[in-house]
């Protein structure tokens, strides 16, 4: 019996395509940048899986071409690049990676929240640039984290993991979420907030939200204003939830002090965005989960839910 065909849209590691060749033939997409929009269509046209990217995007035009597909297994906790429904429509099983990217990714944000409030990028291009020539009592002051208020917006896994690393800086933590997490809450000392009220009070603001229609551009001008003049800003989660302009404005207008941006509305961002030509913004390349560790359990998890489907068996992560 011919088996079926698995189509892989970035190279990965020859421990996970192993994973794969025992249900499937492998078909990978092997150079350092994303696959192209009409070959993607052409190599999934045949596929009984796909294992995907946030640089994908399925949508019902792939979904009409593979008759075949039966699951798309998107290696990373977000799917705004999956169009849900019309997988449904089609029959199509869709997983994502949750909770294997928890901690690294708590870990880059409380990082980025650090080198953000503490100025350490441009105290590092102050210092190569030759600029270091003398010391002064202000020279590259930065703001608290020790003792300060943390407000998070979105306490899911990340968030929670987030709170327990601000714990140990003795910081209060306040959060914003649809449902109370009253467990998180007994074991971090986080506080529930209307939003206004985090933002009034938080030192940092830290979104962590999925990309939802209702989440679209959720920190706007309104929400800027109504954070603290000393607050800085981190995004970590989508750069969609963020009204970049309001952002842009509300830092240059010192509305906010800084803002620190793992994530941004067009991926990857263009050097002539306006926020990157700011000296209070710390822009990375949307590097959340990227450590050796953490990217190699996400594929597994990816390969094991295409694994568990092409076997007749429920996958262990589905949406």
């Amino acid at each position: 019996m011919k088996k079926p065909q698995v189509f892989v849209t970035r190279k990965l590691t020859d421990e996970v395509v192993a994973m794969l060749e025992t249900v499937a033939t492998v078909d990978m997409w092997t150079p350092d940048y994303p696959i192209p929009r009409d070959l993607l269509l052409e190599r999934t046209r045949h596929a009984h899986a796909v294992l995907a990217m946030l640089t994908e995007r399925i949508d019902e035009e792939l979904l009409t071409r593979a008759q075949q597909l039966r699951i798309v297994a998107n290696m990373a906790v977000g799917y705004d690049n999956i169009d849900l429904a019309a997988c449904k429509k089609h029959g199509v099983v869709v997983t994502n990676t949750p909770d294997v990217l928890t901690e690294a990714t708590a870990d880059l944000a409380f990082a980025l929240l650090m080198a953000t409030g503490r100025r350490l990028t441009e105290a590092n291009r102050f210092l190569l640039n030759g600029e270091w020539t003398s010391w002064s009592p202000m020279l590259l002051a930065g703001q608290n984290i020790f003792g300060t208020t943390l407000g998070i917006i979105g306490m899911g896994r990340i968030g929670e993991a987030v709170a327990s690393r601000a714990k140990g800086f003795g910081m209060r933590i306040l959060y914003h979420n649809r449902n109370r997490k009253h467990k998180a809450e007994e074991e971090t000392g986080a506080h529930w907030a209307e939003l206004a009220a985090l933002l009034q009070e938080s030192d940092y603001v830290l979104l962590l939200t999925p990309l939802t229609e209702e989440t679209r551009h959720l920190m706007g001008e309104r929400e800027f204003s109504l954070m603290k003049e000393t607050a800085v800003f981190i995004n970590v989660s989508r750069g969609g939830t963020v009204d970049e302009a309001a952002l842009y404005n509300a830092l240059v207008e010192k509305r906010i002090w800084a803002a620190g941006l793992d994530v941004f509305q067009v991926e990857p961002v263009s050097l002539d965005n306006p926020l990157l030509r700011l000296p209070n913004v710390v822009a990375l390349p949307h590097i959340g989960s990227a450590t050796l560790q953490t990217r190699l359990d996400m594929a597994r998890l990816a390969a094991a839910n295409i694994v568990a489907v092409l076997n007749g068996k429920e996958p262990l992560t589905a949406l």
